[in-house]
């Protein structure tokens, strides 16, 4: 399975992210391009402690822990996929600023290797691997990027 700690699926990533402009369209959902950069960056965030979302109350953990094994599966995440409330970006933001707080955020997870985990818990799936959260922040970018149709 394809994760942000592979140099080739992750230098891929980056080379789709220069194909995103301040104008470029979603092709799903309600972010602008520089409103999803400023998304998939604190998703980004989550694994190393640089940001520390709040927990989900815990029925709704127990039914992340029930579909964690499909979201890391094969299949793309389905548009419009619900996320915590700390991740959503209503406010305006600059692309220019998002697109470099983007690539300083993955370069920290994705060129510091799984050692650079040091979150074993995410807000809605429970318990997770350096493995997992490489998987998952790796499909997570994609996505996004395919709603812009990079």
């Amino acid at each position: 399975m394809t994760t942000l700690f592979e140099p080739g699926p992750a230098a891929a990533l980056l080379e789709r992210l220069e194909r995103l402009t301040p104008t470029s369209q979603a092709q799903w959902g309600k972010m602008d391009v520089a409103q999803m950069l400023c998304h998939v960056t604190r998703a980004l965030q989550s694994p190393t402690g640089a940001v520390s979302p709040p927990m989900f109350p815990w029925p709704v953990r127990l039914i992340g822990r029930l579909v964690k094994r499909r979201a890391l599966g094969d299949a793309p995440f389905s548009h419009n996929s619900p996320t915590s409330p700390a991740f959503k970006v209503v406010d305006a933001r600059e692309f220019a600023v998002e697109k470099a707080g983007f690539v300083a955020a993955f370069r920290i997870l994705a060129d510091g290797g799984p050692h650079r985990v040091t979150v074993s818990e995410h807000v809605f799936f429970g318990p997770m691997t350096p493995a997992e959260w490489g998987r998952l922040m790796y499909k997570h970018i994609d996505h996004h990027f395919r709603q812009f149709g990079v």
